[in-house]
């Protein structure tokens, strides 16, 4: 073996197989203790084989050489900067982060003596609205059936070449969106805010976080996700390789809700390009303004690499156009997230074509603290998951049971919590808890079902109505108690800043689930408890498409994870290779394994036939294939041979 003697100046070397490089370094380290040099050697050895066996358990998808390719290409293709490419909205400056509580300025001009987002003056332009300050934004088209089928076939037209491009390719657009992304969040953010009313923080966490991480995924895993996926043979086709190909289907209409704009619009654009298909985009119609700035980041970054920007379509308008988007023979596949009334009249849309749809229809989640424990623990993620976003969250905390020992000391100690959270326009003040609500409308039936839950015995702590303090579309933070299953608030979705504390009674598991699939929505869960196993117990018996054991939300950020849930909540799947798959024509494959060995029809069976041979032969392959005894399949060989 060839060894280093010095590692100072020289470069001598000895090949006298006496000992190992490691051995060297540890003589000059350790002069000539052999002893302490085998310990050393072995604790390396040994710590080298737990990291490995550790990564082994926790990811047992690894695969090191491909993610170290992957690593390796992102850092020497540098993708173009798109910084020249897209136009920054005008967006309204923010307070300096000096600013002490209660010294907040509002931004908003006058309030439009009407929100209507037609102008009946021009029916043909949809305005969009600040939801904190009710100023108008801008406009943007309200696009005909005509408009909408002639944006499809542009993304058609363009998705031909965009289908044969290389896995490579695709990357290095995503990596581009990523690198504009990661350069502009407080941009992304504020636009975020400005359009849907939400908190910066709010922004950062359910807009850029959970996009780039997505980006990521795809960067990492979707490749592997959509290349040929080969499949075992049966012992009568051992000449035969059987595989599964993944084929764009074409052009995907989406039409996304308005409580995430940004992530919502590009969810599926990275998923849809990725898979080689044109993207034909239906924003929602009350967040429009920031939308067209997102969907020209996607475009910008196609014609930066040299690829068709057409790929990507904006369908801007109101419902018609969403109809039409729906029904156009141009688009290959809906997905749609929104409510489930609005889910039933996409899946009619798309009856007459027989055309694919996946419908992501919200939900109640539930979040359960058992018994054991900490309160102080859990309360932040409480807040966390009733208050995110103004609870305008798909996966958002809508029942939040709590056992019956504990639930007196819950409500005294988070009711301060929930009474001191701040409203505010959150582009005028640093000092924000919960931002806006997007819809006027939203409010109105948010007071309904408060109203409807107190009528029936319910109990308001804090909040329970509009914040008409503020000038905007803002609710109250609200914390109910006293919760029951003759409540409408028990099985309507609320969509909005409300704790609504159910009490276990008994503190009983069992009662716990028949609580929680008391409910029309089986979305996600999660339980919390000191024991992680009673948590895993509790939760494997929920009805729900997702669960999470102490910990809320983190299944979306796992974007390996399949999203979606059951009942009311829809079905198909976002994300995970399930997700990305979805985008595709799942093509079975049968191809000859042995170069010259080719399936030929037995005469037996071949035209014309004999039926008393043909069904010899074929009881024959039976016996010899499927029969449970050395005997049988005896017996099949003779039959063949018999009649073959």
């Amino acid at each position: 073996m060839m060894l280093v003697t010095d590692v100072g100046n020289t470069c001598a070397t000895t090949n006298d197989g006496s000992g190992s490089t490691l051995s060297v370094i540890y003589s000059i380290i350790l002069g000539d203790d052999a002893a302490a040099s085998k310990a050393i050697s072995l604790l390396i050895v040994s710590t080298i084989t737990l990291i490995v066996i550790a990564f082994h358990f926790v990811n047992k998808d690894w695969h090191i050489l491909r993610d170290f390719r992957l690593t390796l290409e992102g850092f020497i293709d540098r993708v173009p900067n798109l910084a020249t490419a897209v136009e920054v909205p005008s967006l309204v400056v923010i307070a300096d982060a000096e600013e002490e509580e209660g010294g907040a300025k509002t931004t908003a001009g006058p309030a439009p003596a009407s929100l209507a987002l037609i102008d009946p003056a021009d029916p043909t332009t949809v305005r969009c609205f600040s939801p904190a300050t009710l100023e108008q934004l801008g406009t943007v088209p309200n696009l005909s059936a005509q408009q909408v089928s002639e944006l499809a076939l542009r993304a058609k037209t363009a998705q031909r070449s965009w289908s044969v491009t290389t896995y490579p390719q695709r990357r290095r657009v995503l990596r581009t969106l990523q690198r504009y992304i990661v350069s502009n969040i407080d941009e992304i953010c504020q636009l975020c805010v400005q359009d849907s009313g939400k908190t910066q923080v709010d922004a950062l966490l359910g807009e850029i976080l959970t996009t780039c991480e997505k980006i990521r995924t795809l960067l990492h895993h979707g490749e592997t996700w959509l290349v040929n996926d080969y499949r075992p043979v049966n012992p009568m086709m051992l000449h035969k390789t059987a595989y599964v190909q993944y084929v764009p289907l074409g052009v995907l209409g989406i039409i996304a809700p308005w409580n995430y704009p940004f992530h919502n619009m590009l969810n599926h654009v990275l998923s849809g390009i990725f898979s080689g298909n044109g993207v034909l985009t239906k924003c929602s119609e009350h967040t429009s303004y920031g939308s067209v700035y997102f969907h020209n980041i996607c475009r910008a970054a196609l014609e930066i690499n040299g690829h068709d920007p057409e790929l990507l379509q904006l369908c801007t308008g109101v419902a018609e156009t969403g109809r039409a988007l729906v029904e156009c023979p141009h688009v290959d596949k809906i997905f749609f997230t929104g409510s489930p009334d609005v889910g039933r009249r996409v899946m009619a849309g798309c009856a007459p074509n027989l055309k694919p749809v996946v419908l992501e229809l919200g939900g109640k989640d539930a979040m359960v603290f058992v018994d054991d424990v900490k309160l102080d623990a859990v309360i932040p993620w409480a807040m966390r998951g009733c208050f995110q976003n103004s609870g305008q969250n798909c996966c958002g905390v809508e029942r939040l049971f709590v056992y019956e020992s504990i639930v007196t000391d819950f409500i005294a100690a988070i009711v301060e919590k929930v009474s001191a959270l701040r409203q505010a326009d959150p582009l005028s003040s640093n000092l924000v808890d919960c931002g806006a609500m997007v819809m006027d409308a939203q409010c109105t039936l948010i007071q309904s079902l408060v109203d409807d839950a107190v009528t029936k015995g319910a109990t308001v702590h804090c909040g329970g109505k509009r914040n008409l303090s503020k000038g905007g579309q803002f609710y109250e933070p609200t914390l109910l108690s006293g919760v029951t299953s003759n409540m409408r608030i028990w099985k309507e979705e609320v969509f909005g800043p409300i704790m609504c504390v159910v009490t276990v009674q008994g503190d009983n598991d069992e009662t716990c689930v028949q609580l929680v699939n008391d409910c029309p929505f089986g979305l996600g869960s999660s339980v919390y408890s000191a024991n992680p196993a009673r948590a895993l117990a509790i939760g494997s018996q929920f009805n729900t498409g997702m669960f999470t054991a102490n910990d809320f939300g983190v299944n979306y950020l796992i974007q390996s994870l399949p999203f979606g849930g059951v009942k009311e909540s829809g079905f198909g799947r976002f994300a995970g290779p399930e997700g990305l798959r979805a985008c595709c024509l799942e093509r079975s494959i049968v191809v000859d394994r042995i170069p010259g060995v080719r399936t030929s029809i037995p005469g037996a069976i071949d035209y014309p036939m004999n039926t008393k041979q043909g069904m010899g032969f074929g009881k024959g392959l039976v016996k010899l294939f499927y029969g449970d005894s050395l005997w049988m399949k005896l017996k099949g060989i003779v039959d063949l041979i018999k009649h073959g």
